[in-house]
């Protein structure tokens, strides 16, 4: 017994003889100051990033509480994904706002667009009743005008005062040169046209100067009538002005009748204003020859689309030329060279017609003028 206690109290005192000398070998090992600031140090790197690892996974929990006894339900939300939110929701408002803005700002662009639009059309349609009513009344005073022509000329046959020398300022309207006044009525022309600002005011310049040549032509019958009492005599009767061919007027200008005929529709506001007539018809029999009025240089030959039917046009030099419509026959071709009363066409009714004539146009630089000055 007693050499086992022995036996235990040495083991206890090798025990903690090994004890004391790891003791001693810690404590023998001292730090430098460089490597205690750098353990320092290195605890304060490591304390950060766990702090900034807890601020990162900060977490926001949206509850939903129902009125009655259901669950209540929990939406985590880190901090990043409800910044990230709150961003988009923003953004989205902004652009809805914006949209939405301009939306609205077209919605009005395009009313006011269409109240304008509308408003400028009703000016139109408002100016157009009146500019066709202005023809009308335009179209009205030359019918007057012509009958007052009219009575004027039977007035002068009834006394047998000589006709009056018309100076070619009117429409034409009524004129024969072959004695076959009221025999045929035949009218064309284009398509039906209507009337401008400028072929009004062109009709009611016609107009007053039919006014002015009628006023002279009345004085004129009157001191004629008054010379006949004084005289007790009858002067005799003169013919029509213009002619075919014979003419003393330069050969390149039209002069004369394209056709023989009777005018059936003439130059300017017809069919109570609602169309303007380039030219003028000469109304006859189908087939009746078609001349020419001066001689020229065929340009066109054949059939025309835009109402004149079969149609000749010649150009006569210096801006002047002349066209002939509706014809039933052409026997001239574009490029050949004619002369003052030759046979270029035979009267039709081709195209926009009501009956065989012949539409006759004179045109200075383009522009369509009265042919009666020319007849």
């Amino acid at each position: 017994m007693a050499k086992s206690e022995e036996q235990k109290v040495q083991k206890a005192a090798t025990a903690a003889e090994q004890e004391g000398v790891t003791e001693q070998t810690t404590v023998m090992a001292p730090l430098s100051d460089e490597a205690v600031k750098a353990a320092v140090e290195t605890e304060k790197v490591k304390d950060t990033k766990k702090k900034k690892a807890k601020k990162k996974q900060t977490i926001y929990t949206i509850k939903l509480i129902p009125d009655d006894d259901g669950d209540t339900k929990s939406i985590r939300l880190s901090e990043r994904v409800l910044k990230y939110g709150i961003a988009s929701v923003a953004a989205g408002a902004l652009l809805f706002v914006g949209a939405f803005s301009y939306s609205v700002y077209s919605t009005f662009a395009n009313q006011n667009g269409a109240a304008e639009i509308h408003e400028l059309r009703e000016v139109n349609n408002i100016q157009q009743e009146q500019l066709l009513q202005l023809s009308k009344k335009a179209n009205a005073l030359q019918d007057e005008i012509d009958q007052l022509t009219q009575l004027e000329s039977d007035l002068r046959r009834m006394s047998g005062a000589s006709p009056a020398q018309d100076d070619g300022s009117g429409d034409g309207s009524g004129l024969t040169n072959d004695g076959t006044s009221g025999q045929h009525d035949g009218q064309g022309g284009p398509y039906a046209q209507q009337p401008s600002l400028d072929n009004v005011s062109e009709a009611l310049d016609n107009v007053a100067k039919d006014i002015e040549k009628r006023r002279a032509s009345l004085l004129a019958l009157q001191e004629e009538l008054k010379a006949q009492q004084e005289s007790m005599g009858t002067p005799g009767m003169v013919s029509l002005p213009g002619s075919l061919v014979g003419s003393t007027v330069s050969v390149t200008t039209p002069t004369g009748w394209p056709a023989r005929g009777e005018v059936s529709s003439p130059y300017g506001l017809r069919w109570n204003g609602s169309d303007f007539h380039p030219g003028i018809d000469i109304a006859n029999d189908m087939g009746t020859p078609i001349v020419a009025t001066a001689d020229g240089t065929v340009t066109t030959a054949g059939w025309n689309a835009g109402g004149y039917g079969n149609m000749v046009d010649i150009d006569h030099g210096n801006g002047v030329t002349t066209r002939y419509g509706h014809a039933m026959q052409v026997v001239v071709s574009a490029g050949q060279h004619v002369r003052r009363g030759q046979i270029i066409a035979y009267m039709g009714s081709t195209g926009f017609s009501t009956g065989p004539h012949v539409h006759y146009e004179v045109r200075i630089n383009g522009q369509a003028v009265n042919p009666v000055s020319y007849l």
